[in-house]
Protein backbone atom coordinates (compact mmCIF):
# COMPACT_ATOMS: atom_id res chain seq x y z
CA UNK A 1 0.00 0.00 0.00
CA UNK A 2 2.74 2.52 0.69
CA UNK A 3 4.46 1.58 -2.59
CA UNK A 4 1.07 2.98 -4.51
CA UNK A 5 0.95 5.83 -2.45
CA UNK A 6 4.35 6.85 -3.35
CA UNK A 7 3.65 6.33 -7.12
CA UNK A 8 0.51 8.35 -6.67
CA UNK A 9 2.74 11.11 -5.33
CA UNK A 10 5.12 10.76 -7.92
CA UNK A 11 2.60 10.69 -10.61
CA UNK A 12 0.47 13.86 -9.25
CA UNK A 13 3.93 15.89 -8.78
CA UNK A 14 5.53 14.69 -12.50
CA UNK A 15 1.94 16.06 -13.68
CA UNK A 16 2.12 19.02 -12.22
CA UNK A 17 5.06 19.80 -14.04
CA UNK A 18 3.64 18.74 -16.88
CA UNK A 19 0.53 21.02 -16.42
CA UNK A 20 1.87 24.45 -16.23
CA UNK A 21 2.05 28.16 -17.89
CA UNK A 22 5.63 28.38 -19.69
CA UNK A 23 7.51 31.10 -18.92
CA UNK A 24 11.32 29.66 -19.45
CA UNK A 25 11.84 32.45 -22.77
CA UNK A 26 9.85 35.34 -21.61
CA UNK A 27 11.29 38.62 -22.26
CA UNK A 28 11.89 41.03 -19.05
CA UNK A 29 10.74 44.48 -20.95
CA UNK A 30 13.25 46.85 -19.08
CA UNK A 31 11.62 50.25 -17.91
CA UNK A 32 12.47 53.06 -15.71
CA UNK A 33 10.45 54.54 -12.63
CA UNK A 34 10.32 57.48 -10.22
CA UNK A 35 8.22 55.69 -7.60
CA UNK A 36 9.62 51.95 -7.47
CA UNK A 37 13.32 50.99 -7.82
CA UNK A 38 14.82 48.39 -10.07
CA UNK A 39 14.79 45.71 -7.22
CA UNK A 40 10.96 46.67 -6.72
CA UNK A 41 9.90 46.27 -10.07
CA UNK A 42 11.79 42.93 -10.58
CA UNK A 43 10.21 41.30 -7.26
CA UNK A 44 6.85 42.27 -8.61
CA UNK A 45 7.83 40.76 -12.07
CA UNK A 46 8.88 37.56 -10.21
CA UNK A 47 5.69 37.97 -8.07
CA UNK A 48 3.50 37.64 -11.60
CA UNK A 49 5.61 35.43 -13.66
CA UNK A 50 5.06 32.72 -10.50
CA UNK A 51 1.71 32.94 -10.77
CA UNK A 52 1.47 32.74 -14.38
CA UNK A 53 3.33 29.60 -14.28
CA UNK A 54 1.03 28.45 -11.91
CA UNK A 55 -2.52 28.93 -12.94
CA UNK A 56 -1.85 29.35 -16.77
CA UNK A 57 -1.34 26.02 -18.04
CA UNK A 58 -0.99 25.13 -21.22
CA UNK A 59 -0.01 29.39 -22.19
CA UNK A 60 3.48 30.82 -22.78
CA UNK A 61 4.43 33.67 -21.53
CA UNK A 62 6.75 36.08 -23.72
CA UNK A 63 7.32 39.45 -22.60
CA UNK A 64 5.95 41.42 -19.01
CA UNK A 65 7.16 44.44 -17.90
CA UNK A 66 6.25 47.60 -16.03
CA UNK A 67 3.54 49.47 -17.40
CA UNK A 68 4.66 53.17 -16.24
CA UNK A 69 4.27 55.50 -13.10
CA UNK A 70 1.26 57.04 -15.23
CA UNK A 71 -0.96 53.54 -14.90
CA UNK A 72 -0.48 53.07 -10.91
CA UNK A 73 -2.91 56.25 -10.73
CA UNK A 74 -6.25 54.56 -11.82
CA UNK A 75 -5.50 51.51 -9.57
CA UNK A 76 -5.01 53.08 -6.57
CA UNK A 77 -8.22 51.43 -5.21
CA UNK A 78 -6.72 47.83 -5.54
CA UNK A 79 -4.17 48.66 -2.24
CA UNK A 80 -6.57 50.05 -0.63
CA UNK A 81 -9.67 47.16 -0.90
CA UNK A 82 -6.63 44.93 -0.41
CA UNK A 83 -5.03 46.67 2.92
CA UNK A 84 -2.20 47.38 1.28
CA UNK A 85 -0.16 50.89 0.90
CA UNK A 86 1.26 50.52 -2.82
CA UNK A 87 -0.06 49.28 -5.83
CA UNK A 88 2.09 48.01 -9.32
CA UNK A 89 1.05 47.36 -12.78
CA UNK A 90 2.70 45.36 -15.05
CA UNK A 91 1.56 44.30 -18.88
CA UNK A 92 2.53 41.49 -20.43
CA UNK A 93 2.08 39.43 -23.95
CA UNK A 94 1.17 35.69 -23.86
CA UNK A 95 0.53 33.05 -26.55
CA UNK A 96 -2.47 30.56 -25.94
CA UNK A 97 -2.24 26.77 -26.80
CA UNK A 98 -4.76 24.56 -28.16
CA UNK A 99 -6.29 23.78 -25.02
CA UNK A 100 -7.18 28.00 -24.34
CA UNK A 101 -5.70 27.82 -20.94
CA UNK A 102 -8.32 27.23 -18.05
CA UNK A 103 -11.09 27.37 -20.83
CA UNK A 104 -11.56 30.89 -20.39
CA UNK A 105 -8.97 32.54 -23.15
CA UNK A 106 -9.09 31.93 -26.97
CA UNK A 107 -7.61 28.63 -27.98
CA UNK A 108 -4.50 29.39 -30.15
CA UNK A 109 -4.57 32.76 -29.90
CA UNK A 110 -2.08 36.02 -28.31
CA UNK A 111 -2.79 38.11 -25.54
CA UNK A 112 -1.42 41.56 -25.39
CA UNK A 113 -1.68 44.30 -22.82
CA UNK A 114 -2.69 41.43 -20.71
CA UNK A 115 -2.30 44.06 -17.23
CA UNK A 116 -1.15 42.24 -13.78
CA UNK A 117 -1.82 44.54 -10.53
CA UNK A 118 0.17 43.24 -6.97
CA UNK A 119 -0.36 45.07 -3.62
CA UNK A 120 2.29 45.35 -0.94
CA UNK A 121 2.28 47.00 2.50
CA UNK A 122 5.20 49.54 2.58
CA UNK A 123 8.27 47.93 1.34
CA UNK A 124 7.11 44.44 1.56
CA UNK A 125 6.10 41.30 -0.61
CA UNK A 126 4.16 42.09 -3.51
CA UNK A 127 0.87 40.28 -3.68
CA UNK A 128 -1.13 38.89 -6.62
CA UNK A 129 -4.22 41.00 -6.58
CA UNK A 130 -6.00 40.87 -10.12
CA UNK A 131 -4.98 40.10 -13.61
CA UNK A 132 -6.86 40.92 -17.52
CA UNK A 133 -7.49 43.97 -19.19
Amino acid sequence: MKIIAVFLVFIMCALSFVSCGNVAEVLIVESSSEIYSEDDIDSAIYTAVSYFRLHFDGCTLTEIGYAGDDEIEGYREFAVRNGADEVIVLTSKFDVGTSGGDGSLNPNSTYTGWKWILVRKLGGTWRHVDHGY
